[in-house]
């Protein structure tokens, strides 16, 4: 199936996910400035983690996310945060949605939930540009990097993101986390996961600055300008926190080590030809811009950020079991857990292990 059709685009709200339509209008007219009914409502056909709505008026297309409901595991679904460092990031001319208004009580909707704007432009789903230029593809992922950088430019403390997460330790908190969501979302035992969970919190590399770390920086969580490569807003911040910035920066590294068989892989592909920009190449970008210098570390980086991804992918997974998964696309992401951990200990045996 054509990834585009499955992941962009609105569809009819899922039941389960159903708004109460004059309770959401009635909100809005008080909270939202500027809004204008009659109120229009359809789901994006992503967003399996959170529910994410397409709200629309004559005048203006506005975006909804909320917590699912049911039950869910405790540090997940922070819609709060997501308009936290959004309004942070907007502020500061980052290209971050604006935001409009946030709703932390569960009873107007059965779940806490915000609202921004609606940002119209390009989102790009299969990592190898297939419809673009080299010379586009070459902008398009030097932007990426060139965003990144802008984001971890940015120190926490002088935009009152201070006490956005905790300071130190965040490879180890974060091998921490995801283990324990893991266990909390495990269905049948995955050996690369076990042996991952015992070596990565004994070989933990030397902490970098805090900085805000996005927890999701790929392509799809961009919308780029109609015609050229200029990222508009960076989108879904529900995994950030304060951290060592080289987690997003090797997080968005891993298309490299992904089958380019895959959107989302580059592994075999003909990066030279295509236009792609190398590892070295993005990696002297980014530590020039930063000033932090180039990734050290990096099988360690890419074994973790694998093995995190492939968590994520057993939370959905126990989602899907729950009866809390928000997408049809929840199942796929689930059987991915496998591969994942498998790529994760390859990159762990070159680091060490």
């Amino acid at each position: 199936m054509d990834a585009q059709a499955t992941f962009s685009g609105t569809r009819e709200v899922d039941p389960r996910h159903a708004l109460d339509m004059p309770v959401l209008e009635s909100w809005m007219k008080a909270h939202v400035e500027g809004f204008e009914g009659p109120l229009e409502v359809r789901q994006f056909k992503g967003g399996q983690s959170n529910p994410t709505y397409e709200l629309v008026t004559p005048r203006q297309k506005y975006v909804l996310r909320r917590k699912p409901p049911g039950t869910l595991l405790a540090s997940a679904h922070a819609v709060d945060r997501e308009f936290a460092v959004i309004s942070a990031l907007h502020a500061q001319g980052f290209p971050a949605a604006k935001p409009f208004a946030l709703c932390t009580d569960d009873t107007v909707l059965g779940s806490i939930f915000y609202v921004m704007d609606k940002v119209e432009g390009r989102i790009f789903w299969d990592l190898k540009l297939p419809d673009c230029t080299p010379d586009e593809r070459r902008a398009i992922w030097f932007e990426q990097v060139d965003t990144l950088a802008a984001l971890h430019r940015l120190e926490p403390q002088k935009i009152g993101l201070g006490d956005y997460g905790k300071p130190g330790n965040y490879f180890a908190r974060q091998v921490g986390r995801w283990t324990k969501q893991y266990r909390a979302s495990e269905i049948d035992p995955v050996p690369a996961m076990d042996r991952l969970i015992d070596f990565l919190p004994n070989t933990l590399p030397p902490e970098g600055p805090t900085r805000i770390v996005h927890g999701d920086f790929r392509l799809d969580n961009m919308i780029l300008d109609a015609r050229e490569a200029k990222v508009k807003a960076v989108l879904d911040w529900e995994l950030s926190t304060l951290g060592d910035p080289m987690a997003d920066f090797s997080y968005l590294l891993i298309a490299y080590a992904i089958p380019a068989s895959l959107r989302n892989g580059l592994l075999g592909a003909d990066i030279k030809t295509l236009g792609i920009p190398s590892i070295e190449e993005l990696a002297e970008r980014y530590g020039a811009q930063t000033g932090f210098g180039a990734p050290q570390n990096l099988d360690w980086l890419l074994a973790y950020n694998l093995f995190r991804l492939a968590a994520i992918c057993q939370g959905i997974g126990g989602r899907v079991r729950d009866g809390t998964a928000a997408s049809d696309h929840a199942k796929a992401m689930a059987a991915q857990v496998g591969p994942l951990s498998d790529a994760a200990w390859a990159y762990a045996l070159k680091a060490g292990a």
